[in-house]
C-alpha cells in the first residue's frame, strides 16, 4: 500500500488534498504535518513512498525539508505545492531533484497525473535496487572470519568517502571483490567502475590505455581515442596489480591524483576528471620502493586507506561456507542439483594447503561435483583434490 505523507501549514489545503487523494484510491495510506520540522520527522522515523510538500512553512520550509530529506533518504519523490509567489522556487526544487510542483489551489487532474508519475518512478528505482542486488551478488563477499568482518567493516565507513584505497594480498584472495564492494557501496555506485589490469598490458601501451592518445601519436595511433581514466570519470577506476606498472605511467598515475587532469598521448592538452582510484596489488610495493621499482610519492597517494584481504590459510573457518557457495553456484551454471559435502570431506578441505587461496578452491569444489559421487566424501576429496 503506497504511502503518502502532505506536508501543509494551510488546514484548507490539506483537507483538500487529503481528500482528493483518498477518493483517488483506497489503497493510498495518507500522513500529513502541519509544518517542515514535524514532516522531516516523519520522514526519518517512517518509509514513505511520496511526499507532497508546500514550500513556504513554519519552522523549516520545503526547500529544506528537501534537502535533507535527500541526504537521508534520496529514493523518495517530492511533489512541491507552490503558492502563486513561489513559482520561481518551485522550478529551483526540480533542478533539486523535486520531482514535480503543484500550485494553489490544486488542479485535480494535474494533481492525480503527479502522483500516479511519482509513485510508479518510486517503484522503478526500487525495482532497479533489487535488480542490482541481484546482478552484483557475483560479487558477494563470503565468509564469517573475524579477518573477514574486519574488512567488511573498514568497507562500511571508507566507502561513503572519496578517499584512495590500496588494497593487498596474495594472488586469488579476492581482492577485486574489495574493490567492486568500495565502489558499490559508494555515492558513485551509479556511474562505471572501470577495472585495468596493469600487469596484461604491455609496458609501451599502458599510458596509452589509461590515458587514450591522439591520432598519429606512435604507430598504430588511427585516430584519438579516450583513456580508462576519461572512461571512468565520475566513477572508480580500478588499478588492479599496479606494482607491475613501469615507472612512466606512474609519474603520470601521480599528476592526475595530484590534479585531478590528465592529458592523452601525444597531446599537450590537459582533461579534467573526477575519478575516485582503488588500486590492488601482490607485491610488497615498499620492497619494490628500496629496489627503485615503485614510486614512493605515488605509494603514500594511493595508500591512504590499507586493506590487506588475508590468505585462505588464514582464514579456515570460512571454507565450509566458501564449498556451499560454490557448490551452489556450480549447480545453477550448469543446470543440476546442488550436491552436498560431507563433513569428512569439509574437514580434509579445511586442512589443506591453499596456495592459491579462493580461487584454487573454486575449481578444486567443480572438481569434485564433476568427478566425485552423489554426495562428495572424503574418499573424493583423497582421489580427486590432490594437488
Amino acid at each position: 500500500m503506497p504511502k503518502i505523507l502532505i506536508i501543509e501549514d494551510e488546514s484548507a489545503i490539506l483537507r483538500v488534498l487529503k481528500k482528493i487523494i483518498s477518493e483517488e484510491s483506497k489503497d493510498y495510506e495518507v500522513d500529513e504535518a502541519v509544518n517542515g520540522l514535524e514532516g522531516f520527522e516523519k520522514i526519518e522515523k517512517s518509509d514513505y513512498d511520496l511526499v507532497l510538500c508546500d514550500i513556504k512553512m513554519p519552522k523549516m520550509d520545503g526547500v529544506e525539508v528537501l534537502e535533507r530529506t535527500q541526504k537521508i533518504k534520496p529514493e523518495i519523490p517530492f511533489i512541491m505545492i507552490s503558492g502563486h509567489g513561489d513559482l520561481d522556487t518551485a522550478v529551483q526544487t526540480m533542478r533539486m531533484g523535486a520531482f514535480d510542483y503543484i500550485s494553489k489551489p490544486p488542479d485535480l487532474n494535474r494533481l492525480l497525473n503527479a502522483i500516479r508519475n511519482a509513485l510508479d518512478k518510486k517503484n522503478l528505482v526500487v525495482e532497479n535496487k533489487i535488480l542490482k542486488k541481484k546482478v552484483n551478488k557475483k560479487y558477494e563477499m563470503i565468509g564469517e572470519s573475524k579477518e573477514i568482518a574486519h574488512i567488511k567493516e573498514i568497507i562500511d565507513k571508507v566507502a561513503k568517502t572519496d578517499a584512495r584505497v590500496l588494497i593487498t594480498g596474495a594472488n586469488g584472495t579476492g581482492k577485486e571483490l574489495v574493490a567492486h564492494w568500495l565502489h558499490e557501496k559508494s555515492p558513485r555506485f551509479k556511474m562505471p567502475m572501470v577495472e585495468v589490469n596493469c600487469a596484461a598490458i604491455p609496458s609501451e601501451l599502458i599510458e596509452s590505455e589509461l590515458f587514450g592518445h591522439v591520432k598519429g601519436s606512435f604507430t598504430g595511433a588511427n585516430k584519438d581515442r579516450a583513456g580508462k581514466f576519461e572512461a571512468a570519470n565520475g566513477g572508480t577506476i580500478f588499478l588492479d596489480e599496479i606494482g607491475d606498472m613501469s615507472l612512466s605511467a606512474q609519474a603520470k598515475v601521480l599528476r592526475a591524483l595530484q590534479e585531478s587532469r590528465i592529458s592523452r598521448v601525444g597531446s599537450d592538452k590537459d582533461i579534467k576528471v573526477d575519478v575516485r582510484v582503488i588500486a590492488a596489488t601482490n607485491k610488497d610495493l615498499k620492497k619494490e620502493i628500496a629496489e627503485g621499482k615503485f614510486r614512493e610519492d605515488l605509494y603514500h597517494r594511493l595508500a591512504v586507506i590499507l586493506i590487506k584481504v588475508p590468505s585462505l590459510n588464514e582464514r579456515r573457518d570460512d571454507i565450509p561456507l566458501l564449498i556451499k557457495h560454490f557448490a551452489k553456484k556450480i549447480a545453477n551454471e550448469q543446470g543440476t542439483a546442488v550436491k552436498k559435502f560431507t563433513d569428512k570431506a569439509v574437514k580434509l578441505l579445511q586442512d589443506y594447503n591453499w596456495t592459491g587461496n579462493i580461487r584454487e578452491l573454486r575449481n578444486v569444489v567443480e572438481r569434485l561435483i564433476i568427478l566425485g559421487g552423489n554426495e562428495v566424501s572424503e574418499d573424493d576429496v583423497k582421489m580427486f583434490a590432490s594437488k
